[in-house]
């Protein structure tokens, strides 16, 4: 009788220590997407011969094959993007004209900048980029930062056969672009940065 008496309250002992043990909870992982809306696209130019910055803005991009994923650089790698030049904004209307018809107007394919970004693990990278029908890649660093995603590149235009749009856009800006020592410049380097926050699902 002892023997089932003791029997009884090692199983009772067992399941009420088995029915006080917390459940596991399983938490979903988050989920990264890029968002068009969340993203500026900054630029940099330069005029005179003393290398004065002209900073601008494309203010629309298009994501072309959006995606989700629980990395937040998977989210971004493979990426295409499509953008409108006339989005442009340098927060001067005479100067924004000036050049979506002079320099862009002066190219190929000259409604939209396409482009393919690709991350490594690294914090480095490329955009495939088509500029004036011709496409060139152009190394990039970039920084993750929870949702933040900051990407910088250095564009040297000449890769993109452009002279005759800087020429017609200096010409187009031949005084605004002239500098103390008299000498009318528009060079052929473009600094990028986009900035982006990632969308949490």
């Amino acid at each position: 009788m002892q023997k089932i008496i003791l029997l009884v309250i090692v199983i009772l002992i067992s399941v009420l220590s088995f029915s006080c043990k917390k459940e596991k909870v399983i938490v979903p992982k988050a989920k990264y997407s890029f968002e068009a809306k969340t993203t500026t696209i900054n630029w940099t130019a330069y005029k005179t011969t003393k290398k004065v910055p002209v900073k601008g803005v494309f203010k629309k991009i298009d994501i072309v094959n959006s995606k989700t994923s629980e990395n937040e650089i998977e989210a971004i790698n493979g990426l295409e993007f499509s953008i409108p030049v006339n989005s442009i904004d340098t927060k001067d209307k005479t100067r924004d004209v000036k050049i979506i018809q002079s320099f862009f107007g002066s190219m190929k394919d000259s409604q939209t900048l396409k482009g393919k970004i690709n991350l490594d693990k690294e914090g480095k990278g490329n955009i495939n980029l088509s500029l004036n029908g011709i496409s060139k890649v152009v190394p990039i660093t970039y920084v993750i930062s929870g949702q933040l995603v900051e990407i910088n590149a250095i564009l040297n235009l000449d890769n993109w056969q452009t002279s005759a749009a800087i020429t017609a856009l200096n010409l187009a800006c031949k005084d605004l672009h002239k500098g103390e020592d008299g000498i009318s410049k528009t060079w052929n380097e473009v600094a990028l940065n986009i900035v982006a926050y990632l969308k949490v699902e």
